[in-house]
């Protein structure tokens, strides 16, 4: 399921760091954690699934929750191999899912 439905104070610490309160198949609430680091890159000033270390070269990175509450959406600045900043996001529910309480990248 799409991790943000079932999360409450989802946030990004450290500027790559996914945290979120999660609810699990008892409805427990459990705080989870994911490096986004190592699912996400930059490209060219563009997000990138399935590469890594995009906030090397990242700046004001933020998170909001967007469309209504349905997407769960991670802003920054990336640059380019020129050292250029170009503005972009991701919607995050492509990728991280809730699996039982753990933020998982899928």
């Amino acid at each position: 399921m799409s991790f943000h439905l079932s999360a409450s104070e989802v946030r990004i610490d450290d500027n790559h760091i996914l945290v979120a309160v999660l609810r699990n198949e008892e409805g427990n609430e459990i705080e989870s954690r994911l490096d986004l680091n190592e699912y996400l890159g930059n490209n060219e000033g563009r997000f990138e699934w399935g590469g890594n270390g995009f906030s090397e070269t990242a700046r004001q990175v933020s998170f909001s929750i967007e469309g209504g509450g349905e997407v769960p959406v991670l802003r920054a600045e990336l640059a380019n191999s020129e050292g250029e900043y170009f503005p972009a996001d991701v919607n995050l529910s492509e990728h991280i899912e809730n699996d039982n309480g753990n933020l998982v990248y899928q």
